[in-house]
């Protein structure tokens, strides 16, 4: 059952066309991160869910009832939805309870005091917003949504205005408590690692129409296509030559993954996820050399880009542990673990 379905939506802003047709279906008490660039129209299309811009044609479902065909429309504050703005958006002259439970009965005024416990804010009820850290704005703000429970929340970048270390705790956070309400959620981010680590599906929007959609992991492991790889994390987009069932490239015969029908022998292009290039110091008969041209340390691990040494120079980037001492211009060797995706040459690049 879905919770929310768009079919052919589309809008436009003047002669710019914004969405172009999107079909998207929202699953029951999941988690679908709208994932796009900048001026991709992620917040139109929440925009239009919400209720705070009409479609100019296709149709917006939430439940069994059509709340937007193009023609006939149901007003905001009538579709069931809760949303969460960028900034929160908090009343500046109301406390952590009072915007919780602003806009309900004196009936349900319990609701806000379960949810200040959910969202630990327990402590906090008697503070204004100017008196909180971002990330408490954001959790008040998410409560005030959740209060008048809602057929699907709609967050808005509710993170990108947190520093680093918040912003992960808080991503825990909400999803904790959208999974205890049971409550279906749409998250519009421009954060890879934001959609890949908090959401159950994926619904990646580009050119105005969802290119592809599904679990993380299988548009990360098998995407569709080469723009979706190339979209979603890291990507190593080698040209290679189908021969016997192996690719085979600049870094040796690479294995591949069956996704339907086998390609066909002949031009191709091959994906390698970073963490697929293990890197060594020392030299190893089936390597591939390379020169190492920058390193993003993370702690943990590191993006090391490198440089391959013949065959054209190829730049590559591998995913490396932490501790393992590299720097730039250090001379290394690639081995290639696990197996690829391919594409056909034939098939559209882009």
């Amino acid at each position: 059952m879905s919770a929310i379905e768009l079919r052919a939506a589309t809008k436009r802003f003047g002669a710019a066309r914004v969405l172009a047709g999107v079909d998207l279906t929202v699953p029951v008490g999941s988690i679908t991160a709208v994932l796009g660039a900048s001026g991709s129209g992620k917040t139109t299309l929440l925009r239009l869910i919400a209720g705070f811009e009409r479609l100019d044609r296709g149709t917006i479902s939430i439940g069994e009832r059509i709340v937007d065909d193009g023609t006939r429309v149901i007003a905001p504050q009538y579709r069931g939805v809760g949303y969460v703005p960028q900034e929160g958006a908090l009343f500046p002259h109301l406390t952590v309870i009072g915007n919780i439970a602003f806009g309900l009965s004196r009936r349900d005024r319990a609701k806000a005091e379960d949810l200040l416990e959910l969202t630990n804010l327990g402590e906090l009820r008697k503070r204004y917003p100017h008196q909180l850290s971002g990330g408490q704005q954001q959790r008040v703000a998410l409560a005030r949504a959740l209060a008048i429970a809602p057929q699907v929340v709609l967050l808005d970048e509710p993170f990108s205005a947190l520093d680093a270390s918040l912003r992960g705790e808080l991503r825990r956070d909400v999803a904790h408590i959208l999974q205890e309400t049971g409550t279906t959620a749409i998250l519009v981010t421009h954060d890879q690692d934001e959609a890949l680590g908090l959401a159950d599906e994926i619904a990646l929007l580009a050119n105005g129409r969802v290119r592809a959609a599904g679990p993380p992991r299988a548009l990360y492991r098998d995407p569709p296509d080469v723009g979706t790889a190339a979209a979603i994390g890291e990507a190593n987009l080698l040209p290679a030559e189908m021969s016997a069932g192996l690719a085979r490239c600049v870094l040796g015969s690479i294995p591949i993954r069956r996704n339907g029908t086998m390609p066909p022998d002949g031009p191709a292009r091959l994906l390698l996820r970073p963490e697929q290039l293990v890197l060594h110091r020392d030299t190893i008969a089936y390597g591939a050399a390379a020169i190492v041209v920058e390193l993003q340390y993370h702690g943990h691990d590191a993006l090391a880009r490198v440089r391959l040494t013949g065959d054209g120079g190829h730049a590559l980037v591998a995913r490396v542990p932490g501790e393992l001492d590299l720097s730039p211009s250090d001379e290394v060797w690639i081995e290639v673990i696990g197996t690829g995706r391919v594409w056909s040459s034939a098939d559209p690049a882009e």
